[in-house]
C-alpha cells in the first residue's frame, strides 16, 4: 500500500492498473478485466463523459444495479470530473427525479429492464431541465436514450492526452460524489463527499479488516450505497483485490458463485449470513475459501457470529458502524476481538477520528452512559448538498457530526448502539427513514394520519409498520394501502403491516409518541 495516496479516484484507477496490471480486477459473468484493462475501460468511459458535456463539478448519475457497467461508467465519470450520485434500483420516477432534479444531474446511466423496471420510461413528463444525456444499459436502448456502446464509441474523439489532463485537473477536495439520504424530515439530502475522504477512509478500513491484493470480493452491498461502492469498489482499487458484483442476493445464485469464483471476502448485512446458514443450498458446495465477513447493526446474535466461524470457514468475523454522513465509517472492531465484542458492539473508533457521546445538556456521558453518538474528524462530510441550514443542525460548531443514534462507551472506547433519534430502522440492510414513507402514505385519499415505526423481522432483521388514522367516512383494507404503497416506492420502504386505529397517541405537544406504538397492547380497530 502506497504511503501517499493518488490525488484523486480517477487517478487511483490508473495507479492500480499499474500496480496490478495483471491482476482480475472486475468479474461479471463471462466479462473479466485486469486492472490494466479496466484502466483502460474507465478511461474510455471518462472520454465519452467528456464528449457528452461532463465538466469538472457536474453531477452525473447511474440507476442500475451491481455489473461490470455500473463500475466501469462510474469511474469515468468521477475520472472525467463529475461527482456521482448514485440512484437507488428500488426506487419509483417520483423517487428518482427529485434526486436527479435536486442535484440538477447532468447525464444518467440506466439499466432499463432490471427486474422488470423501465427507469427511463419511470421519468417520462419529469421536470429536469439540466438532464441533457440517458445512456442505456438496454440492448436495445428507448427512445430519448443512447445505447452504452454508442456513447463509449463517441469517446474516441477526444484525444488521450486531453483524458490525462482532466484525470490530472481532479484534485483531492473536489467532490467525488453525493450520496442522497432521507432524514427527519422526509425529503432525502445530498451528503457532499470529497475525493480525499473517501480514499483515506477506506484504506483505513481495509487494513483493518485485513483486506489484501488477490482477495477476491463478492459485492453483495448495492454499489449505489455507500459501503457498496466505497467498501467494495475503492476498496479493491485500494488494495489490489477482485470485485465480483452481485446484482441480486439470491442465495443458491451466491453460494455457487463463492464456490466457481473462489471468494474469500463477503461482507453484508446480518441476513445475509443468516440466510446461507440456515439455507440447505450450501450442502455439496466448496465455501471454504470463505475468510472475511464484515457486518453491522444495532444487534448481531453472538450466536451468529459463531457459527460463522464453526460452520463456514470465516477467520475474521468484524462488525463496524458508520453512516452515509461519515464517510460510510465511524467505528469498527478489529481482528483479535473476541465473539461478544463483536456482536455486542460496533467497535472503537478509526484512527484520527473521535467518537463521542453526549448527554442532552452538551456535557459528555460517562463510560456506559447513554447518549447521543457524535463523530469528529476527516470522515465527517463537507455538507449537505446546497443546504446550509440542514448542514449547521447537523454539524456543530465544534465540528461535531450529531449521528441522532444513542449509544453507549464501554471503558475501553468500544461503541455499542442501542437506539436511534431519528426513528430509522434498517429493512434487511437498507436504510428506512418514517418520515419520508409517512409523508408518501399521507398522500393517500383514505388517510388522515399515519406514523410508522419499525418492528423486528426474522430474516429481514426490521420492517415497517403503520398506524393509520383514515378520514371522517372513509374505509381502507391494511391489503389496499400496502399495495398502493408498492406502486409508489421502492418496496423495502414498503410497510409490511397495517393497523387502522381511531387515534394516535401524542404527547402534551402534540407529537406523537411512538414508543406508546411499540407497546404490544396498542389498541387497533384492525389488522
Amino acid at each position: 500500500m502506497p504511503t501517499t495516496l493518488p490525488p484523486s479516484i480517477g487517478a487511483l484507477v490508473q495507479d492500480s492498473a499499474r500496480r496490478f496490471a495483471d491482476i482480475e480486477a472486475l468479474v461479471d459473468g463471462p466479462a473479466r478485466l485486469s486492472f490494466a484493462g479496466l484502466g483502460r475501460r474507465v478511461r474510455e468511459a471518462a472520454a465519452a463523459a467528456m464528449t457528452s458535456g461532463i465538466q469538472p463539478g457536474d453531477r452525473a448519475s447511474i440507476w442500475a444495479p451491481n455489473q461490470v457497467e455500473w463500475a466501469v461508467a462510474a469511474l469515468g465519470l468521477v475520472s472525467a470530473g463529475a461527482s456521482l450520485v448514485p440512484l437507488n434500483t428500488r426506487y419509483k420516477g417520483d423517487e428518482a427525479a427529485f434526486i436527479l432534479a435536486r442535484s440538477s444531474t447532468k447525464l444518467l446511466v440506466v439499466a432499463d429492464g432490471f427486474l422488470g423496471g423501465d427507469y427511463s420510461g419511470m421519468l417520462a413528463g419529469a421536470d429536469l431541465p439540466h438532464l441533457q444525456t440517458i445512456v442505456s444499459l438496454s440492448e436495445t436502448p428507448a427512445a430519448g436514450t443512447i445505447g452504452y456502446g454508442a456513447w463509449l464509441a463517441a469517446g474516441a474523439s477526444i484525444a488521450a492526452d486531453e483524458v490525462d489532463n482532466r484525470i490530472a485537473g481532479v484534485g483531492p477536495d473536489d467532490v467525488s460524489d453525493v450520496f442522497f439520504t432521507s432524514g427527519t424530515t422526509g425529503r432525502p439530502k445530498g451528503v457532499v463527499v470529497t475525493h480525499a475522504q473517501t480514499m483515506r477512509v477506506f484504506q483505513t478500513w481495509s487494513e483493518v479488516v485485513g483486506l489484501g491484493e488477490g482477495d477476491r470480493y463478492l459485492v453483495v452491498n448495492p454499489f449505489f450505497h455507500t459501503f457498496g461502492y466505497k467498501a467494495g469498489i475503492i476498496a479493491c482499487l485500494l488494495r489490489g483485490a477482485t470485485i465480483i458484483p452481485e446484482p441480486v442476493f439470491d442465495v443458491p445464485a451466491v453460494l455457487a458463485r463463492i464456490a466457481a469464483e473462489q471468494v474469500t471476502v463477503l461482507p453484508g448485512p446480518p441476513t445475509l449470513y443468516a440466510s446461507i446458514l440456515d439455507g440447505p443450498d450450501r450442502r455439496g458446495l466448496d465455501l471454504s475459501s470463505l475468510r472475511l465477513a464484515v457486518t453491522g447493526a444495532a444487534s448481531v446474535p453472538v450466536r451468529l457470529i459463531e457459527r460463522m466461524r464453526a460452520e463456514l470457514t470465516f477467520r475474521t468475523v468484524l462488525t463496524a458502524y458508520g453512516l452515509t454522513e461519515s464517510t460510510g465509517t465511524v467505528s469498527m472492531c478489529r481482528q483479535d476481538d473476541d465473539a461478544v465484542t463483536v456482536a455486542t458492539t460496533c467497535g472503537r473508533a478509526i484512527p484520527d477520528t473521535e467518537v463521542v457521546v453526549f448527554r442532552a445538556d452538551g456535557s459528555p456521558a460517562d463510560p456506559g452512559e447513554a447518549g447521543e453518538v457524535c463523530v469528529r474528524g476527516y470522515n465527517v462530510m463537507r455538507e449537505y448538498f446546497d443546504d446550509p441550514v440542514a448542514t449547521a443542525e447537523t454539524i456543530d460548531a465544534d465540528g461535531w457530526l450529531h449521528t441522532g443514534d444513542i449509544g453507549v462507551l464501554d471503558e475501553r472506547g468500544y461503541l455499542k448502539i442501542t437506539d436511534r433519534l431519528k426513528d430509522m430502522y434498517v429493512v434487511g440492510g437498507f436504510n428506512a427513514y418514517p418520515a419520508e414513507i409517512e409523508q408518501a402514505l399521507a398522500r393517500h385519499d383514505a388517510i388522515s394520519e399515519v406514523a410508522v415505526i419499525g418492528v423486528p423481522d426474522e430474516r429481514m432483521g426490521e420492517v415497517g409498520k403503520a398506524y393509520v388514522v383514515t378520514r371522517p367516512g372513509a374505509t381502507l383494507e391494511p391489503a389496499e394501502l400496502i399495495s398502493w404503497a408498492r406502486e409508489r416506492l421502492a418496496n423495502y420502504k414498503v410497510p409490511r403491516f397495517v393497523e387502522i386505529v381511531s387515534a394516535l397517541p401524542r404527547n402534551a405537544s402534540g407529537k406523537v409518541r411512538k414508543g406508546d406504538l411499540r407497546e404490544p397492547d396498542m389498541p387497533s380497530d384492525a389488522g
